[in-house]
C-alpha cells in the first residue's frame, strides 16, 4: 500500500462513518444539526465512500505491479 492509497481508503472510512452517523441521527428523530443538514451530508458521503474506495483499490493494484 502505497501513502496515496492509504490516504483514499482513510478517506473512504470517515465517509462511511459519516453515512452510518447521518442514518442514526435521522432515525432519532431530532438531528443534531438539523434534518436538512443531516440529509445533505447522508447523500454525499454514500457516493464518497465508493468513489474513496474505488480509488484507493485502483491506486493499490496500479502500484502492485511496479
Amino acid at each position: 500500500m502505497t501513502p496515496k492509497s492509504g490516504l483514499f481508503l482513510a478517506c473512504s472510512c470517515i465517509a462511511a462513518i459519516a453515512a452510518v452517523g447521518s442514518i442514526f441521527e435521522l432515525s432519532s428523530g431530532q438531528p443534531d444539526l438539523g434534518t436538512q443538514n443531516t440529509a445533505i451530508i447522508l447523500a454525499l458521503s454514500i457516493p464518497l465512500t465508493g468513489l474513496f474506495f474505488f480509488a484507493a483499490v485502483k491506486d493499490a493494484k496500479a502500484n502492485m505491479n511496479k
